[in-house]
């Protein structure tokens, strides 16, 4: 299983072009349903809300960025979730992304053997600055899920359009690992590649580790780092959240008494 990995993610490195340009944040997981970036296909139970805080501190060039995440359990199957980035601290990142706002839904659960498979279909509103937009953009993805012990491993493939026409259209393809090394404690680990609408190559390689808290029983509190793997731009990015739950319905002990 590791050979296959590394002889397909080997490839898509040597595709890799240099092109620099902000990239777009899009529609975003929310914890404990995810990594950082990857989509697990697991989903908020039906009725339960998740609204997660947090923000992206990346490193030559120096720039922020503040993500605010929501999702709401429609059914145990179907989730819709909604992002919305803010980028400051740079000349060339300053102001509100295209809202992003999609639907995951789950049509296959994991068996013994095989995956978990959900897809994605999401939307961008044209609600960005004008050097952080793309006018919009639409796009659908593919998740695969697989728990093996106290790792969960996460496959993502994402096509998404631009709404401006004279931009590429961007592939994005993630794979995520989270270790339970402890009940309330889990590490970390992703690859991120994706070709951008600014390019016809992949512009974007990254390996990102970190860990996740349970701080409360529904609080959970995220902290990673990236690396550029082709030290291009940005090369370094922390990345940190807070994510809070709906609390879980209390059930209800219905009490029998019998006549004598």
């Amino acid at each position: 299983m590791r050979k296959c990995f590394i002889f397909f993610i080997l490839p898509l490195l040597f595709l890799y072009e240099n092109a620099y340009g902000l990239d777009v944040k899009g529609l975003q997981p929310v914890d404990p349903y995810g990594v950082f970036t990857t989509f697990s296909a697991e989903s908020l139970p039906k009725g339960k809300v998740a609204f997660s805080a947090g923000g992206e501190i990346s490193i030559d060039p120096d720039y922020y960025r503040s993500i605010v995440k929501t999702a709401f359990g429609i059914t145990d199957t179907f989730e819709l979730m909604m992002t919305v980035p803010y980028d400051f601290g740079s000349d060339i990142a300053d102001g509100f992304e295209d809202i992003a706002i999609g639907i995951k839904h789950r049509f296959f659960d994991e068996g013994k053997y095989g995956p978990s498979l959900a897809y994605i279909l999401n939307v961008s509103v044209r609600s960005g600055a004008e050097h952080l937009t793309t006018d919009g953009r639409y796009g659908i993805g593919l998740i695969l899920s697989k728990k093996v012990g106290p790792v969960n491993g996460h496959l993502n493939f994402f096509y998404e359009e631009p709404g401006t026409k004279s931009l590429d259209e961007e592939l994005s393809f993630l794979a995520g690992f989270d270790f339970a090394a402890a009940q309330n404690f889990k590490f970390l680990a992703e690859l991120y590649c994706r070709k951008s609408h600014e390019s016809e190559k992949i512009d974007l390689a990254e390996a990102r580790i970190g860990y996740r808290v349970r701080t409360a029983d529904l609080i959970y509190t995220t902290f990673g780092v990236g690396f550029d793997l082709k030290n291009r731009d940005p090369e370094t990015r922390v990345m940190f959240s807070v994510t809070f739950l709906s609390p879980k319905e209390k059930k209800k002990i219905q009490k029998i008494y019998e006549e004598e």
